[in-house]
């Protein structure tokens, strides 16, 4: 254990961990190595607590959220196993960050919450908490560029048939794939990209279209 690190009896820490992966577990662990129990907030938990955001914009998507509650956290035990963190010391809770008024209802009264901050999404969320008067401490401040790998880059990277078993834990890949969630990310995933893709098109004739009318006005 590092040394100068403050001890606390209960800790909490909020994801989507869709998919789970080793930047992922970084913080999971960093945050236990700070408390005796830590509880692992499942954000978007369920359709009914899942919001847009502007700063992301897959947050809400089927696509973003491919793997349910239960699969998330049977994905998160076996890696908290792998990496031999006793399973008394830590439990799961849905942690409905897109509807801040019910995480009271779902954590312990006595907890510090810690964050990781990269973008304005973890900007975003700190400031949801402490608007909440929750004891919040900050882990580590990095830039989106020493952010490494996201679940997004290992759904694009599932999805398009590429090398993604190197950024997640051993048993996350066999979880997914024993499973076969894998196909059913890429499924998700390959929809996201047509969808995507469309709207751009689409958009691309519409500015032609209305460069068009505007050239033949100036015509008349």
């Amino acid at each position: 254990m590092e040394t100068g690190i403050q001890m606390t009896r209960t800790g909490i820490v909020n994801g989507r961990f869709q998919v789970l992966h080793l930047k992922h577990m970084e913080y999971i662990l960093a945050a236990k190595m700070r408390c005796d129990k830590l509880y692992i907030g499942i954000t978007n938990p369920d359709g009914a607590h899942t919001r847009d955001t502007v700063h992301d914009e897959n947050r809400g998507t089927k696509a973003g959220n491919p793997l349910t509650y239960f699969e998330r956290c049977e994905m998160i035990r076996g890696a908290m196993e792998e990496f031999n963190v006793p399973a008394k010391e830590y439990d799961f809770i849905p942690f409905p960050i897109s509807m801040p008024e019910y995480i009271a209802q779902y954590t312990p009264k006595e907890a510090v919450y810690y964050v990781g901050m990269f973008d304005a999404w973890d900007e975003e969320k700190y400031k949801i908490l402490r608007s909440l008067d929750l004891d919040v401490n900050i882990l580590w401040r990095k830039t989106e560029e020493e952010k490494g790998i996201t679940g997004s880059k290992v759904r694009e990277l599932i999805a398009t048939d590429q090398e993604w078993k190197q950024f997640v834990p051993k048993s996350v890949y066999h979880y997914l794939t024993e499973n076969e969630l894998d196909k059913r990310v890429k499924r998700l995933e390959l929809m996201r990209i047509e969808e995507k893709k469309a709207i751009e098109q689409m958009n691309i004739a519409e500015a032609v279209e209305r460069l068009e009318m505007m050239e033949s006005q100036d015509m008349d």
